[in-house]
C-alpha cells in the first residue's frame, strides 16, 4: 500500500481558492493514477477529480469543471488539487485516494478501486 498525507484545507469564504497537497510514500508513484475524493455529512463519497499516472489524463466531476485543476510532481511523488471560485456545496472533507493497482485507468474512476487512503483534510466554504 501506499501511504498519503493530505494539507491545505480550511475556511474560505464563497470564491475563494485553496491548494491541497497529497504528499505519497510507500509505492512506485509515478505508476499509480491518483484520485481526490470528498464526503459531504450525508452524502456519499464522490470523486471530484482524478490523474493517470503520467498526467496525459485527468477527470472532473461536472460541478467542479473550470473551477478545480488536479495536478502531480512525480519528481517530488505529490499531487494537488486547485479549488478556485469555491462554493458553500463545495464544503466537504477531501480525501486523497490511490487505486490498487498500477496503470489503473477507469473515467470517472470507481471507489472501490480505491485502496489507500488519506486522512482526509476539511474544506469549509462560508457563504
Amino acid at each position: 500500500q501506499v501511504q498519503l498525507v493530505e494539507s491545505g484545507g480550511g475556511l474560505v469564504q464563497a470564491g475563494g481558492s485553496l491548494r491541497l497537497s497529497c504528499a505519497a510514500s510507500g509505492r512506485t508513484f509515478s505508476t499509480y493514477t491518483m484520485g481526490w475524493f470528498r464526503q459531504a455529512p450525508g452524502k456519499e463519497r464522490e470523486c471530484v477529480a482524478a490523474i493517470t499516472w503520467g498526467g496525459r489524463r485527468t477527470y472532473y466531476l461536472d460541478s467542479v469543471k473550470g473551477r478545480f485543476t488536479i495536478s502531480r510532481d512525480n519528481a517530488n511523488n505529490t499531487n494537488y488539487l486547485q479549488m478556485n471560485s469555491l462554493k458553500p456545496e463545495d464544503t466537504a472533507v477531501y480525501y486523497c485516494a490511490a487505486p490498487s493497482r498500477a496503470f489503473y485507468y477507469t473515467f470517472p474512476p470507481n471507489l472501490r478501486d480505491f485502496g489507500s487512503w488519506g486522512q482526509g483534510t476539511q474544506v469549509t466554504v462560508s457563504s
